[in-house]
């Protein structure tokens, strides 16, 4: 959530930096100024009875000490009023605050300078690539007919048992799965991140917490008679393990990681780059979050994209990182970098891991703060990035890797698998 300080400070930047991500934000700020103003002038207004109120009631204590007791009780009929008057105050400030904060959560974060301009992933800004994307010699086999070939994932038993969406992993690509976990976890630990391993399921005020209410209200499956929701990545639990915290400013940063299957519903995906592993309703994926200072949250941003280069680098695969523009970026983001690997069969890229700075925007929601030198509490800023989701990335090492003896395991996974081919 936005900080109505800094919207009142400078309205007229905020539309124009909403503008890059096509969100015409003018009529919103509009109504938010008109509210802040009013529920400021009910809070001073507030305030100034609350204070007259309880000059009186001091008064009235020195009259009954002196016995003047109907001086007294003069005052007492006024003080009663004031009271009133106070009570009466609260509500309209009460309701001038939920409908402030109703204007609010309507609000997109506000994309960084560096964003660029545009309206889809066409228009996203590759900043890095490794590794040549090129075809793979003869006819590379897409992953759902590798699956199928050495019988490690089977799809339509997936169907049969829940729904497409829903695949069964089975043998040596059961096996691939825990490794490729057991590799992310390890590297995650091993750079300095604290493993955790969350609820699948979140209350509401989580969920709003880090921006998936009311935004991603219909991606997300809906625990109706509990009121709770299954994730959709570990980020929503591990960011909400420091709501209504204040963090000692030496504590920065906290990082940390966790494995989960992650639940969308991924409604209105349909087509060709939805089949197999492209786009899943459960999948397995290892989360790195970061709780940083302000000032050093675009650092942690760029040493969290080092780190996921370098485990692409030790699977092997040839990979690129894209600047999402702000057609592209999501509505909690204020900069994201996207992860892709090509992927040899199906000809294209594959992203496989989203990297983001929310800069004050979820801890805003979940009022987390740190406590500077000086004993202010102000905002921390956080950031996420996945390292890595599994599904598309099973799907490249696949494609990619296809020899007469069989899919070869790279070097660094064979130590987890136990076997250096799926034949």
């Amino acid at each position: 959530m936005l900080e109505i300080t800094k919207i009142r400070e400078n309205s007229e930047k905020a539309i124009e930096m909403l503008k890059v991500k096509n969100f015409d934000a003018a009529e919103l700020i509009k109504s938010l100024l008109e509210v802040d103003k009013k529920r400021r002038q009910t809070q001073q207004l507030l305030d100034d009875t609350l204070a007259e109120s309880n000059a009186i009631s001091k008064q009235i204590g020195e009259l009954f000490k002196t016995g003047q007791k109907e001086k007294a009780n003069e005052l007492k009929n006024q003080s009663s009023a004031l009271k009133a008057k106070s009570k009466e105050l609260n509500n309209v400030l009460d309701n001038l605050i939920k409908e402030q904060n109703d204007i609010l959560v309507q609000l997109p974060n506000l994309p960084n300078e560096k964003v660029p301009t545009g309206n889809s992933e066409e228009d996203n800004e590759i900043v890095y690539s490794k590794g040549d994307a090129v075809e793979s010699e003869g006819k590379a086999l897409p992953h759902w007919e590798l699956a199928a070939k050495y019988d490690i994932i089977d799809f339509e038993l997936g169907t049969k048992i829940t729904g497409a969406g829903f695949p069964l992993y089975k043998g040596k690509g059961a096996k691939l799965q825990r490794a490729l976990i057991s590799f992310f976890l390890e590297e995650a630990i091993n750079a300095g991140y604290t493993e955790y391993q969350p609820p699948l399921v979140v209350n509401e005020e989580s969920a709003f917490a880090t921006g998936q209410l009311p935004d991603k209200d219909g991606q997300m499956y809906h625990v109706q008679t509990d009121n709770l929701f299954l994730i959709p990545t570990s980020e929503v639990p591990v960011t909400n393990i420091f709501r209504n915290m204040i963090i000692a400013d030496e504590d920065l940063p906290l990082k940390c990681t966790a494995y989960s299957q992650c639940f969308r519903r991924e409604a209105g995906s349909y087509g060709k780059d939805v089949r197999g592993l492209n786009r899943l309703h459960q999948f397995d994926k290892v989360e790195i979050v970061q709780i940083t200072h302000p000032e050093n949250s675009y650092k942690a941003l760029d040493e969290m994209c080092n780190y996921v280069k370098g485990l692409l680098d030790k699977l092997e695969l040839p990979y690129r990182m894209a600047r999402l523009c702000g057609g592209d970026i999501s509505f909690a983001s204020a900069m994201t970098y996207d992860m892709e690997v090509w992927s040899a069969a199906q000809k294209r890229w594959l992203e496989v891991s989203s990297i983001s700075n929310f800069e004050s925007f979820q801890a805003n929601r979940m009022k987390l703060r740190y406590k500077n030198e000086k004993g202010k509490t102000q905002l921390a800023h956080t950031l996420n990035g996945s390292a890595l989701a599994l599904p598309r990335i099973l799907a490249a090492l696949l494609e990619n890797n296809q020899t007469e003896k069989g899919i070869k395991i790279p070097e660094v996974l064979v130590k987890y698998t136990g076997f250096e081919y799926v034949d």
